[in-house]
């Protein structure tokens, strides 16, 4: 008998080819799309592409499993994730930091809750289209980056314990996204020229401050430098991101600015120069290790946010506390990301990583 496979599709091109690969490799393969959210009625009038909510997504699913061959299933998970993502997503922003939702709809729905469901149904593996490596040996299963850099995901994957590893496959992982393609042409798959989602799925307009403001009311707050002479008001601090330059809302005449600091409490935007948000290293929490955690100075790649190059740095965990001191200056270190670290002497395996509290100044010699 064929071990069995439960395949996350989500109706796109990389999932469906996922389910593909795994059918011609002779699994049992199931096939289970994830009802998250609803598309707002607004947003779909748009004629938005690439909206993985969207009713369209859940039919396009259907339909590559019914050209396989293989059973399809939609889980309602509509309210979990609205708790464990959503919610959290607006009470972030709420507290002044930058959320990260991906990493957590992977964290608690994808690696646990679906992971759960797959292995209920006698699946030895969940497979998913995600953009990265598990290597196993010796036992262990160790994440890596994809073989493809622009696609890679893994940093949106360090928050997998080692044992959902052992049971995750990612078949995408030494692939291009030209292989891909590839591949669902040669299946004659019906969403081998679907578009790409780009934007964060309940969020396919990509206007999060609009959807903040839908579930709270804002509050409005002031603007000023880092020396706190008052330069202009704003309407919330969920429109405000460390880093961010356009859009401040100051009057003529100021200089360029740039968010160096957001005040949850008292509601104030603080704006300096760029050579303000420069970072000798951070504080992190909440941390999650694939390999083991990095004793006191250990050389490392960190990776502070999904789209940022890996850079040289020493990490120190202690208790529940990441230390993190950069080779060099990093601009922009916000909190509420994720600081991913990868092996310095293997800097595509992941060994794990932790949540951003706060940036450490650049002229600071010891956290504080």
């Amino acid at each position: 008998m064929s071990e069995r496979v439960v395949v996350a599709m989500s109706g796109g091109v990389d999932s469906s080819v996922v389910a593909g690969l795994l059918v011609e490799q002779g699994y049992d393969v199931v096939g289970i799309t994830m009802h998250l959210s609803d598309v707002p009625q607004a947003v779909l009038e748009q004629d938005q592409q690439g909206t993985c909510c969207a009713p369209d997504d859940a039919r396009d699913a259907r339909r590559v499993a019914a050209h396989l061959g293989i059973p399809h299933y939609v889980v309602n998970y509509k309210e979990h994730f609205r708790k464990a993502v959503m919610d959290r997503f607006v009470e972030d922003y709420q507290r002044g930091l930058t959320p990260s939702p991906c990493v957590r709809c992977n964290d608690e729905l994808k690696f646990k809750t679906l992971l759960e469901r797959a292995l209920s149904l006698g699946a030895k593996y969940l497979a998913t289209g995600h953009y990265a490596r598990i290597e196993r040996k010796n036992g262990r299963s160790d994440l890596h980056r994809a073989v493809y850099e622009k696609k890679d995901q893994s940093y949106f994957l360090f928050g997998a314990t080692r044992d959902a590893l052992d049971k995750v496959l990612f078949p995408l992982g030494g692939m291009t996204k030209e292989e891909v393609r590839t591949h669902a042409s040669r299946l004659d798959l019906p969403v081998a020229n679907k578009p790409e989602s780009q934007d964060i799925c309940f969020v396919p307009d990509g206007d999060y401050a609009g959807f903040v403001e839908r579930h709270v009311t804002p509050k409005p707050g002031i603007i000023e430098d880092d020396e706190g002479n008052v330069l202009g008001e704003h309407g919330g601090i969920h429109r405000y991101t460390i880093g961010q330059r356009r859009g401040l809302g100051l009057p003529g005449g100021t200089p360029k600015k740039f968010v160096i600091g957001i005040s949850a409490g008292d509601g104030r935007i603080v704006v300096g120069s760029d050579d303000d948000l420069m970072a000798s290293g951070l504080i992190a929490d909440r941390c999650n290790w694939i390999a083991e955690p990095p004793a006191k100075n250990t050389p490392v790649m960190a990776r502070c946010r999904h789209r940022s190059v890996p850079v040289p740095a020493v990490a120190s965990f202690e208790g529940d506390t990441l230390e993190l001191r950069f080779d060099s200056p990093f601009r922009a270190v916000a909190p509420g990301q994720a600081v991913v670290l990868y092996d310095a002497s293997d800097a595509t395996r992941v060994l794990g990583g932790g949540w951003i509290v706060r940036a450490i100044a650049a002229d600071s010699a010891v956290a504080t």
